[in-house]
């Protein structure tokens, strides 16, 4: 006999019945867990639900509401975490929602109370419409309105009659906006009004977050803190710092200074100001500019800074100047007192253009205290067609024009003739020139003066040779550009005529023409041109006194 197969059947059975029993055991899983579902739901359908927890007096009235429960008397409901309290009530359970009458209040945990005179409340949408006194409390902030409807799914409230935050030390009008009790984030259009203590903001649309107190202002938007006057399209504003972020070539007004640039940032606590790109600083007071793309300005010390591309422009007479370096910066002393003067530093390849006089310098020194301009390191000057120059060169103003220039050092006057060839020079140790009115009027050389000098006959305007003179001084006389008297006193001097003119007397020894290095226009300061390898001034020594010893 064999057992094997039947061995094998039973096998087979037990596996037939172990599946069967899995199978019901996933059978009763899935109806559990169907089951769970059902509660859940339920239970999800019981906590939407509006519940009437109190009333003093209920009734129907088929006339009047008929679909309503008439509630009166210390009213109250719950619903979603939140309680309700009024005096009356149309509670309508068909619908999820009630009407509330009189000293409506809903308070939501411990951070938002909402309050008014009516509101309806739909428990399906989580929505509560107050209106008349409506006030909408939550942490710091308060919102006063007429009209406000209040999303609880997603903790917005909004008003559309004219609404008032008040957010510790700041006030905010506007006449619609809306206010997220989950971010703190609050928008504002409209006639928008922000006033704290220190600052004050007109605008017609405001972003505001209570949690920052930062305010961000879009669109044309003005800002009033102290004495200063700030206009922006897009303008970020904290209220418990006094710090701006502007956008959008925005501007700064305070006292007569202007500030212009694509971005700002402004402290009003500190003063400071700084401004990138396209920046314009505008002195109406003083009446002088500083652009670049770096503009830094403190107004408690006074002092600003420009850079990149920066340009400084005097417009204090009728044509104006422009200067332009690598660095300008400007000190003042004195602030707030009736002995203020300042002081502007421009360093690093400075060039200068005014219709009637032009400079080159490596960097000047412009003090208000004295109107001196000082040139240093390869100072070179021109007007019409004089070119001055030397190892420092004081240029005094008087008037907002020009006074006297006093040349330093190896000093060199050289006059280019209308024929472009020939040459009137001066040197000396140093060089005094006088102005009346803008024009030149007396030049004075003193010390090892060398001239070059090309007499002009009057009556056909021709050159009638060259007069070469030494002499330890000089004095000229000009009446309209044209010399009408020359003092020295004991001279050695030749005139040569035009004809027998020795090639080694037409020029002084350190004579030299710079018109390649020359600003053209005031566009033309950009381009530096530096003087030809081997013409630079080498500053001579000076010498010095001996030192004394005391005797053994």
């Amino acid at each position: 006999m064999k057992i094997i197969p039947i061995t094998r059947y039973i096998l087979r059975g037990h596996r037939v019945i172990f599946l069967l029993i899995l199978c019901l055991f996933g059978l009763c899983a899935v109806q559990s867990q169907k089951k769970n579902q059902r509660q859940k739901r339920k239970q999800k359908v019981e906590d939407n639900r509006v519940y009437l927890v109190h009333a003093d007096q209920l009734h129907y009235d088929q006339y009047v509401n008929p679909d309503a429960q008439i509630l009166h008397g210390h009213v109250s409901f719950r619903h979603q975490g939140a309680t309700l309290f009024c005096d009356s009530a149309h509670f309508y359970e068909m619908t999820n929602s009630f009407e509330a009458f009189g000293n409506v209040k809903m308070y939501q945990g411990d951070t938002l109370s909402l309050f008014s005179e009516y509101a309806y409340y739909d428990g399906n949408d989580q929505m509560a419409m107050a209106r008349r006194k409506v006030v909408l409390k939550h942490r710091q902030s308060t919102l006063y309105t007429d009209s406000l409807n209040y999303d609880r799914m997603y903790g917005v409230g909004y008003f559309f009659e004219h609404g008032k935050m008040v957010d510790k030390n700041s006030v905010l009008l506007s006449d619609w906006g809306e206010y997220n009790t989950t971010n703190r984030q609050a928008v504002f259009y409209y006639h928008v009004d922000l006033k704290d203590n220190n600052f004050h903001l007109i605008t017609d649309t405001l972003y505001y977050n209570t949690a920052q107190s930062l305010a961000h202002a879009v669109g044309p938007s003005d800002v009033y803190s102290g004495t200063s006057h700030i206009y922006t399209e897009d303008g970020w504003y904290n209220t418990n710092t006094e710090q701006s972020m502007l956008f959008g070539r925005s501007v700064i007004r305070d006292k007569g200074r202007t500030m212009m640039g694509d971005s700002i940032y402004h402290d009003s606590k500190n003063g400071t100001s700084e401004a990138f790109h396209r920046v314009e600083y505008v002195d109406s007071v003083n009446k002088n500019m500083l652009t670049g793309n770096y503009c830094f300005y403190d107004e408690t010390t006074g002092f600003a800074l420009a850079t990149d591309s920066a340009v400084c422009v005097d417009f204090s007479q009728k044509d104006s100047l422009y200067m332009h370096a690598d660095t300008f910066k400007l000190f003042t002393y004195n602030i707030n007192t009736d002995s203020v003067y300042r002081e502007i530093h421009a360093y690093n390849k400075v060039r200068a253009y005014r219709i009637d006089v032009q400079a080159v310098c490596d960097s000047l020194v412009y003090n208000t205290l004295d109107s001196c301009l000082t040139m240093y390191q390869d100072p070179i000057a021109w007007s019409n067609g004089q070119q001055l120059l030397g190892e420092m060169i004081k240029v005094y103003m008087k008037d907002s024009t020009i006074h006297r220039a006093h040349v330093i050092g190896q000093a060199l006057s050289v006059e280019q003739l209308r024929d472009s060839v020939h040459f009137n020079q001066v040197t000396s140790k140093e060089m005094i020139a006088y102005f009346n009115q803008g024009e030149i009027a007396e030049t004075d050389a003193n010390d090892n003066v060398q001239i070059v000098y090309y007499p002009i006959d009057e009556s056909d305007s021709t050159l009638i040779g060259l007069n070469y003179t030494e002499t330890s001084q000089l004095k000229m006389y000009l009446e309209n550009r044209k010399m009408k008297k020359i003092w020295m006193p004991k001279a050695e001097g030749t005139l040569y005529p035009m004809t027998q003119i020795p090639p080694a007397k037409k020029f002084l020894p350190n004579y030299a023409w710079f018109d390649y290095i020359r600003p053209l226009d005031r566009m033309d300061i950009f381009r530096w041109r530096g003087k030809k390898v081997g013409t630079e001034l080498k500053p001579a020594k000076r010498k010095e006194a001996p030192l004394q010893h005391l005797g053994k």
